[in-house]
């Protein structure tokens, strides 16, 4: 496994994680201190999502919005990676996602990870505002915002006539500092159109998904890889992994604790963390994973804000996945 990378998720506030904090300020602050610990224990990137209100359900809580987020926490870290999990494509048009993710890439200098998919919190785009496609609709957006992003990256005068995009000359300055441009990370795993734009236009794929189910979307993938001329192994495989590390005692407490945030019962919470135990038997379930073929797992730890879980989950469970938390910043 050594090539296996890991990220891990910072609280945000969007799964509820930062409702015990009472100030706005210090809800910031606990954010950047987790970013600030994942760079210093060894991990790869730290994760934000792109969301407005929490889930289960919208709370009168905290939730911070992605892109201003990285862009203080490109600030506040030096070199760890930042990406999104991942960038709904109907909050902003694609040509100003484009420039914000360019100026985003030099302020980090050159340490973006662009995540983009469809969407789908379907109460979200109501309560903002946002028209709200049917999902085949929504997919066609991203196939075209994929195309305008990438010309924004790449040409000095962009042009794109698409049924739902338009570029005519757009200048966008400064262009990322990675060349030829971010990686770009493709959420989803609908078989017939997502997998398939993964194939044509992304740098990776990222699934939320059983072992089973993976081994077969990632079968789906290299159908497509083939049918476009992609080279397969050039996508990377990528899984959102939510564990709680502890003996029994400190997983019946974290649960009872995020329980307790999000107004769900016990049961739900442990299938919304579905791995939990002590560092060996996380570690396996990564690598039942890595043996499916992936080769990228980021990280929920829904007690991140409480300090030190961080890096206790890099001490404990990359040295039992053939890591080192001390060399992986190198």
């Amino acid at each position: 496994m050594a090539d296996l990378k890991l990220g891990v998720f910072v609280p945000q506030g969007w799964r509820m994680d930062l409702a015990d904090v009472p100030d706005p300020i210090e809800k910031f602050e606990t954010m950047s201190r987790c970013a600030i610990e994942a760079e210093r224990a060894g991990f790869d990137a730290i994760w934000v999502y792109d969301h407005l209100h929490t889930v289960p359900t919208p709370q009168l809580e905290t939730t911070f919005e992605c892109w201003t987020s990285m862009a203080a926490l490109a600030r506040d870290t030096s070199t760890i990676r930042i990406g999104q999990m991942v960038t709904c494509n109907g909050y902003r048009p694609p040509s100003l996602l484009a420039k914000m993710a360019s100026c985003v890439d030099v302020m980090s200098h050159g340490r973006l990870i662009l995540g983009i998919g469809a969407g789908w919190y379907q109460h979200e785009y109501e309560a903002y505002g946002y028209e709200y496609p049917e999902t085949p609709e929504r997919l066609r957006m991203l196939r075209e915002a994929l195309q305008v992003i990438k010309a924004m990256w790449t040409q000095d005068h962009a042009q794109f006539d698409g049924r739902y995009y338009h570029l005519r000359g757009a200048i966008n300055e400064p262009k990322p500092v990675q060349k030829p441009h971010p990686p770009i990370w493709i959420g989803g795993a609908g078989e017939k159109v997502t997998l398939k734009l993964v194939a044509q236009y992304g740098d990776a794929c990222n699934f939320n998904a059983d072992v089973q189910t993976v081994r077969h979307k990632l079968d789906v993938l290299r159908e497509h890889c083939a049918a476009v001329g992609r080279d397969y192994d050039s996508v990377l495989k990528t899984i959102e992994f939510y564990p709680i590390l502890g003996d029994k005692r400190e997983v019946d407490r974290v649960v009872s604790d995020t329980a307790r945030r999000a107004g769900q019962d016990e049961g739900f919470i442990r299938s919304w963390y579905p791995w939990f135990g002590d560092a060996d038997h996380i570690a396996r379930g990564i690598q039942e994973y890595v043996e499916s073929g992936i080769e990228y797992v980021i990280v929920n730890l829904p007690n991140a804000f409480e300090g030190g879980v961080i890096s206790r989950f890099a001490e404990e469970v990359f040295p039992r996945l053939g890591l080192s938390a001390a060399s992986k910043t190198a």
